[in-house]
Order: structure tokens, then sequence, then C-alpha cells
């Protein structure tokens, strides 16, 4: 799913067809992706997606659980466990967890950014992450052409404001940022273009969350 390097055309790796993502999109609508491997998925997270969700004017979130992530020193617990501990914090009738990338046969957010788009064109796609993940953008596989892509929605997290905003990423398409009063217009822009939303911070994350399930 990461991984820095351009990212070559889509491959017949890529399961296409009848496969049934059930996502139940349409033309027209504002969706977000929310990428992760979310292990475990906590309310951190679930305060990314609602922030996402209401400053972005969104119709759904979709919650994709990765099958892993290649940056990552150690390998995830199962998709069903991630995918569970998800659907616990994704509150809401707008808010969808998706294994659709392992039923997709992708491991790259490239990929998978170019078969949702491909599958459901008319649908105004905004991938959403936190400010730790703009941080690391420059590591990921294909992460230049993943811009011109989609645009993103860059989710604020306790100590990661001022570092994510000098990331090489951040900087290399400062002219590509629209201010946080335009938010609501991200889903229509043409990409390249992303905004930094700040909330009230939540300070949860999967890493203490599995050091405290661990220590019980």
């Amino acid at each position: 799913m990461w991984t820095a390097g351009p990212a070559p055309s889509p491959s017949g790796g890529i399961r296409h067809g009848a496969l049934d993502l059930r996502l139940g999109l349409q033309a027209g609508m504002r969706v977000g992706l929310f990428g992760g491997s979310f292990d475990p998925a906590h309310e951190g997270h679930a305060h990314a997606a609602e922030t996402a969700l209401r400053r972005l004017g969104l119709d759904r979130v979709i919650w994709l659980v990765s099958p892993g992530n290649p940056l990552k020193p150690r390998a995830p617990a199962g998709l069903e466990r991630r995918m569970a501990s998800a659907q616990r914090l994704a509150r809401g009738p707008r808010m969808v967890v998706s294994d659709g990338e392992s039923r997709l046969g992708v491991r790259y957010t490239i990929d998978t950014v170019r078969a949702l788009k491909a599958r459901y064109p008319g649908v105004h796609f905004v991938w959403i992450m936190g400010a730790d993940g703009l941080k690391d953008l420059h590591r990921w596989r294909g992460w230049t052409q993943l811009m011109g892509e989609i645009p993103m929605a860059i989710v604020a997290r306790p100590g990661e404001a001022v570092r994510s905003r000098l990331a090489p990423a951040a900087g290399r398409y400062a002219h590509a940022r629209l201010p946080a009063g335009a938010a609501m217009r991200l889903p229509d822009s043409r990409p390249p273009a992303w905004a930094f939303l700040t909330a009230p911070w939540n300070y949860a994350s999967s890493t203490a969350l599995r050091s405290q399930l661990a220590s019980h």
C-alpha cells in the first residue's frame, strides 16, 4: 500500500469484472477513502473520519482496512480482527468499513484509488489521512502520481501539526493547498489539491492501545 517510487499502470493482478465491493456508490456522491491498517482502530481514527465527513460535506466515508503496511516493521493482526475493531468505531449510516483492497487484490494506495475511480465513474473521491501520514507521504509508492489522482484531506494529529506542514509533500504541493475555509470545495477540486483540517485533538493511537491490551 505504501513504499516509495513510481507506480506502473494497473496490471492484470487487479481484480475487476463482476467483483462486488458492496459499497453502494452512485455518480455524484462525495466519498472519503480512509485507508489504514487499523491495528487496532481507535477513537483517533473515528475523530479523523468524522472530522472529514463534517468538514468536507461527504456522503460517505469508507474505511479501507488494508492487508498490510510495508512501512511498518511488524505484521498487523488478522484482517478479520482489524475489520471488527473498525466496525465498532465507524458510527452511523454514512460510515462504511470495507476490505476492498483485499477483494481487489491491490497492495498500494495508488492502485486502490485508480481501481475505485474506474469502477465508480462520476463519484467525487477524497483520500483522508492523519497528519502523521502526510509526514511520510513521500515514502509511498507513486506518491506524486497519487497526488495527481485524488484530492487529499489531512486531519490534524497531536504533535504532528508543525512537522507535517514541513513535510516534503506539503512543500512540493504548497501551491495546491486549499485554505481551511474552502475545505468544502475539496471533493469537487481537480487534483492535485489538498486541505489541512483542524478539530479538537484526540490523543489515541494504535501503538498505545496495543501496549495497553498486551499488559492485560
